[in-house]
């Protein structure tokens, strides 16, 4: 099966305080065989990489409004006169808040929203192919 990747890699701000971040390499990842969902990477070079996977919908909205509940909300704000894209993570292992640049992650969402255009993802899956056969027999 061929899938094809989009990969992008650029640093995030670990927000510990408000006078307080500290930057975190991270990797931003889509595929085509998981059409729905984004990866993200971070700490890409350490021994112990930590990885996460939410809605491509999700981040696409949160670039231009705050959305998300639970475990992973995203909104779109300002800092030091950029905008950037603020992600709320939490997990039983305990709670990030990660600034990423907006140019970058809007850029990168635009590669994945051109391979795999929005409401075409199961298509992607083959879901159609599958029910038609089925429908067939």
């Amino acid at each position: 099966m061929h899938y094809t990747v989009v990969e992008r890699e650029l640093e995030l701000k670990l927000i510990l305080s408000p006078e307080r971040s500290i930057p975190v390499p991270a990797r931003l990842s889509y595929r085509t065989d998981d059409p729905y969902a984004v990866h993200i990477t971070f700490h890409i070079n350490s021994e112990n990489p930590v990885y996460w996977t939410f809605s491509r919908d999700l981040l696409v909205e949160g670039v231009f409004r705050a959305c998300g509940h639970g475990d992973v909300r995203v909104w779109p704000t300002k800092s030091e006169g950029r905008s950037v894209v603020l992600m709320a993570l939490s997990s039983p292992d305990g709670d990030a808040l990660l600034e990423a640049p907006a140019a970058q992650v809007s850029a990168w969402l635009e590669r994945t929203l051109r391979v795999v255009p929005p409401g075409s993802e199961g298509g992607q899956l083959g879901i159609d192919d599958a029910l038609d056969q089925l429908l067939a027999q």
